[in-house]
């Protein structure tokens, strides 16, 4: 079944064109990722699709019966109403009594669960609840009577994400859910979960992503909007990047053949006499056919620099015995460590721990309760924060970067003049003369990332770099990285990033536990994954620690079973059995020997859809047990 059908579609911002003249079809069940550089024209395609913006030219038909959802990087609310009533925003029956149950369930009245467990039953709404439970409880989606407007940026996110999902997965059968960078915000376990999530379910998805890990568990397909085009790989990152090379080595070909015909047409052009017959004009049509095409430019750029980095001298950075805290939430428990040469370093953790507080102690933008930080007199830090840059107003681009230097030296004793990195780091010409407040996001992001590096530091502090960023600038910079020869030090819930940079982990357990893993991110979690495996405990990050008297209310939660819990309990008990004596009586059926292969087929069939709810309902029967 088409969904979409996209003809001719065309669009561009002032003399810029985004995209012209492209055609596509999304069918029922693909999983498609988008992947352009950034002010491209992703999100603004998104848009179009989503009935948001206005093309200039072209066709867009959704197919009837057909819902198209969006899930945007930057979310909307209604501010003054609660996280409750903006996740579960519609007036169908069962939307609004599991608005009344989620909140009932928050305050633990005993009289509107019991009410709410009516209804539930009433329009045999189980199944969907147990969704919402799950999307609500993975994204940490709690305090629902907050209102939205005292949400952070992050948690922001994650209320938008819940509510995209569990609108999706209650209201329409026919859905194409696109998603602009929904990992961001997100720390390792939710972005796992949420990639597992999206490739179980039957979604249609159209998604724009910087995580490669992500792009690769989730997506079948990738498109790639460039030079105003769109072009289709079928298959993973790794295939897209073989076959990408493969299609720009033909293209230059072409070009090349295009080149010598245009200056043997270009020599005829100035030849031929003023007076022209029908055959020559063709031939005219022809020649500024090629002209085109010879003219053509494909920038694939990829970044090599030679890097005269700033010298570091025998002592880099000590951290001796330190401590801090804020209030009950301890950060670092007496953090020790001495920093060597080119050390890569990557810091893990779930939201909330304090990785962005350590770091900001060890640049002396925070003061530790105890111990001591000290510093080479040699050390440069060259801190990317997640503030963002600062934008001035009425400056642009080139003249933002040369308020920071003229040029950036080489190790071959040469140098960069500003325009010529902004070309590295994908700044067209054009685009070096854009003002700063007119770049997009994703630009602003690079932006501030070159200037960061432009300043020739010796020890990069990397906050979150890869957010907002596009596939094509994290290629430059992991490229750019690889050849550093400075200390690095990472946070960042990129996996793909991480395993690329990083030679050991900073892992944040929580409660101040900070410890030392010799190698990178997926080494990490295998071994994580081992221990489940000999029954030890994952020893993952905790969740953020709250106050004390939210830990007071949930560890109640924990000990107790709810009312709706204690149902849901015995009803599973009763289920198990059911499915256990249907599945005896088939098996018996089975073997009678007298069956058709249509009749066996389906009992079969049968028994393998019992053996996968066992397998649920035991799973969720042992989580509960715990509470009994």
């Amino acid at each position: 079944m088409h969904y979409v059908t996209v003809e001719g579609l065309t669009k561009s911002y002032g003399i810029n064109p985004l995209f012209r003249n492209i055609t596509f079809h999304i069918n029922e069940g693909e999983k498609i990722a988008l992947i352009a550089r950034n002010g491209v024209g992703k999100s603004t395609l998104l848009r179009i699709i989503a009935g948001q913006e206005v093309q200039e030219s072209g066709k867009i038909h959704i197919s009837k019966g057909v819902t198209v959802a969006l899930f945007e990087q930057d979310p909307k609310f209604d501010e003054e109403k609660t996280v409750l009533e903006n996740i579960f925003t519609s007036n169908h029956p069962v939307m609004s009594v599991m608005r009344k149950y989620e909140a009932a369930l928050e305050v633990d009245d005993a009289e509107a669960i019991t009410e709410c467990i009516s209804q539930i039953e009433e329009l045999g709404a189980w199944d969907y609840e147990a969704k919402v439970h799950q999307i609500l409880s993975k994204l940490n989606i709690h305090h629902l009577q907050n209102k939205v407007s005292n949400l952070s940026g992050g948690q922001r996110k994650r209320a938008a994400l819940a509510k995209t999902l569990i609108d999706i997965g209650f209201e329409h059968q026919h859905t194409l859910l696109m998603m602009d960078e929904p990992t961001n915000h997100l720390d390792v376990n939710m972005i796992e979960w949420l990639e597992h999530y999206l490739s179980q379910e039957s979604i249609t998805l159209l998604l724009v992503t910087h995580d490669r890990y992500f792009l690769d568990a989730v997506c079948t397909e990738i498109w790639e909007l460039e030079r105003e085009n769109i072009y289709t790989y079928v298959g993973d990152y790794e295939n897209y990047m073989e076959k990408k090379a493969a299609r720009i080595e033909s293209e230059l070909a072409t070009i090349d053949k295009a080149k010598n015909q245009y200056r043997k047409e270009l020599e005829w052009m100035r030849k031929q006499p003023k007076a022209r017959s029908t055959k020559s004009r063709s031939r005219q049509d022809n020649f500024y056919e090629v002209e085109a095409k010879a003219k053509q430019k494909i920038e694939d750029t990829q970044l090599q620099l030679q890097v005269k980095m700033s010298r570091i001298g025998g002592k880099v950075l000590e951290v001796k015995k330190v401590y801090k805290s804020y209030g009950d939430l301890q950060i670092l428990k007496g953090f020790d460590y001495t920093f060597s040469k080119g050390e890569r370093i990557g810091v893990i953790g779930k939201n909330g721990v304090g990785k962005s507080t350590f770091l900001n102690i060890l640049q002396g933008l925070e003061k530790p309760d105890s111990g001591k930080v000290n510093v080479g007199d040699t050390i440069i830090f060259g801190n990317f924060s997640q503030q963002g840059l600062i934008i001035k107003e009425n400056v642009r681009v080139i003249e933002y970067v040369r308020s920071f230097a003229e040029n950036f030296p080489l190790a071959n004793g040469g140098s960069l003049s500003a325009a010529q990195f902004l070309e590295l780091f994908l700044f067209t010409p054009e685009k070096q003369y854009t003002y700063l407040n007119s770049l997009s996001g994703g630009e602003k992001k690079r932006l501030q990332l070159l200037t960061i590096l432009f300043t020739n530091p010796n020890f990069l502090i990397l906050d979150e770099p890869t957010n907002d960023l596009d596939l094509p600038t994290l290629a430059v910079l992991e490229n750019f990285l690889n050849d550093y020869q400075g200390c690095v030090l990472i946070v960042s819930h990129d996996r793909y990033f991480m395993d690329r940079l990083v030679d050991h982990l900073f892992v944040f357990d929580g409660n101040g536990e900070v410890r030392d893993f010799p190698g990178n991110y997926t080494q990490y979690r295998i071994e994580e994954r081992e221990k489940e495996k000999r029954g030890s405990s994952l020893n993952l990050p905790p969740e953020p620690v709250m106050p004390v008297e939210v830990v007071k209310q949930m560890e109640k939660s924990v000990k107790k079973l709810s009312f709706k819990e204690k149902q849901e309990f015995e009803k599973i008990e009763k289920e198990i059995a059911s499915l256990e004596a249907e599945k005896v009586t088939i098996a018996e059926l089975m073997s009678s020997g007298d069956l058709s292969f249509e009749v066996i087929k389906k009992h079969s069939d049968r028994l393998i859809a019992i053996d996968n709810e066992l397998g649920m309902k035991e799973f969720r029967w042992l989580e509960l047990s715990e509470g009994v």
